[in-house]
């Protein structure tokens, strides 16, 4: 199924929930909502307000329950889990991987977290114990248990015995992880070299060592870094002492991509990548302020400098009219620059070898556009007002404030990042005052002096 067509699907079935939710709450949602997926259940209750998404609930179907929760959002599930006692929860945290438990227990206060657990039983407990050790964005956070180990001295064979008496095979499973008398990570096998090779092969024999021992410590970032540059199916996680914690799959790796993209995305507008569609509203308003009003404070600025040639806009009302378009074509050069910087430093390919490489191709890029567009501006102003000089001094100061977002937006994600500072989050605030305070005072210092001087 294409995108669009995935997209379509998803749209409709918001649409027939609507439609029933509108008629009659408890009308036909359960044979609505049978057969399913949990995603994409989880995607309508997402979409809904609380109040909707309150009816929806006891419409889904009590075999999926649970990987329904597994799919939804945090701050959507949080505040359904809420709602639960602890057993229930427990119940839910049975009925899926421990990383998605681990996941859901870290969105509740502590106390609680320690009664889910204290209904749990015990092997259960252990797995998720186990998870719930690691930070949320590590490798051990991320890692599933299940795991299918077998050691080097054994024949194909006997290996092949253990997992039918076994009697499954645990989902996205391709390789088993070959460890020695103390757990420690030597290799894996290939699932297809045990089917085809010589039953009295030796796993030592053909033992690979072409996956990566991902450190339990691990950011989560490095390790979605690691999967895209190898290609990466999956992948064993060890501990300090080198022995087999758990194991990593792409699906994992999936939702850190995801992540990371929601939190440049929203952290570019000041918002939390957690903050859902139909939060409270004092909650969204009281997220929101701290942007708004680092926002305010740079206005204030921009509009201290503008105030400093208040005599020159007296005199030359024509430049107030163009104040905004070199504003703007200074911020959106350097928006595109500092978007690129930052995508690359989330990448891990930006440093000191390549950056003077990188500015001097951004400095390129910044003064071929320049020089078009402060072109475009200049014959405008001047054929607009009629005064030639107009047109220099707009061209002018659009290069200078041009050429000033673009290195403002190489240089600020870098110095944010030595700062330990958020670039995604700080680095458009800080380049929009660059911008409008260097497009404002370019335009109208080189007005006042060849204007009026």
């Amino acid at each position: 199924m294409s995108q669009t067509s995935k997209e379509d699907s998803r749209a409709e079935l918001l649409a027939r929930v609507h439609q029933s939710l509108a008629a009659d709450p408890a009308s036909d949602l359960q044979d609505l909502l049978a057969g399913v997926h949990p995603g994409e259940i989880a995607f309508v209750l997402e979409s809904l307000p609380p109040g909707e998404r309150d009816a929806v609930w006891p419409a889904i179907d009590p075999q999926i329950y649970a990987e329904v929760f597994a799919e939804l959002q945090d701050v959507v599930r949080a505040s359904r889990l809420a709602e639960l006692p602890p057993d229930r929860v427990a119940w839910i945290a049975r009925h899926i991987d421990p990383d998605d438990a681990a996941d859901l227990l870290q969105d509740l206060p502590d106390d609680f977290t320690d009664e889910v657990l204290a209904a749990l039983p015990g092997r259960e407990r252990r797995h998720l114990e186990a998870v719930l050790h690691y930070e949320e964005n590590t490798a051990g956070g991320l890692m599933n248990l299940d795991t299918l180990v077998t050691r080097p001295e054994r024949r194909l064979d006997e290996v092949l015995r253990r997992l039918r008496e076994r009697g499954n095979i645990p989902e996205k499973t391709n390789r088993l992880f070959v460890i020695d008398g103390q757990g420690i990570y030597l290799g894996s096998l290939r699932l297809a070299d045990l089917l085809i090779n010589d039953p009295e092969s030796v796993v030592e024999d053909l033992m690979l060592s072409d996956l990566p021992a991902l450190p339990a410590s691990m950011e989560d970032s490095e390790v979605a870094r690691l999967f895209e540059q190898r290609n990466l199916f999956t992948a064993p996680v060890i501990d300090a002492e080198g022995t087999l914690v758990g194991r990593i799959t792409v699906d994992d790796i999936i939702d850190v991509i995801r992540e990371e993209g929601d939190h440049s995305l929203m952290s570019m507008a000041g918002l939390n990548e957690e903050e859902e569609l139909f939060s409270p509203v004092i909650d969204a308003a009281r997220a929101r302020l701290l942007w708004l009003a680092a926002n305010l404070a740079t206005a204030f600025v921009a509009a201290w400098v503008f105030g400093l040639f208040e005599a020159t806009i007296r005199e030359i009302v024509a430049l107030a009219v163009l104040v905004p378009v070199v504003a703007s074509m200074g911020g959106i050069a350097g928006i595109q620059t500092l978007t690129l910087v930052i995508r690359a430093q989330s990448l891990d390919r930006v440093g000191r070898a390549n950056f003077g490489a990188l500015m001097m191709h951004e400095l390129r890029v910044g003064l071929i556009n320049s020089a078009i567009w402060s072109t475009v501006v200049g014959l405008v102003a001047w054929l607009w007002f009629d005064r030639p000089i107009l047109g220099a001094v707009a061209a002018g100061a659009l290069a200078i404030n041009f050429m000033s977002g673009v290195m403002s937006g190489a240089i600020i994600p870098v110095l944010l990042k030595r700062m330990k500072i958020d670039a995604a989050l700080a680095g458009g605030v800080i380049l929009t005052t660059v911008t409008d305070v260097v497009g404002i005072f370019a335009l109208l210092g080189m007005g006042s002096y060849f204007l009026l001087g």
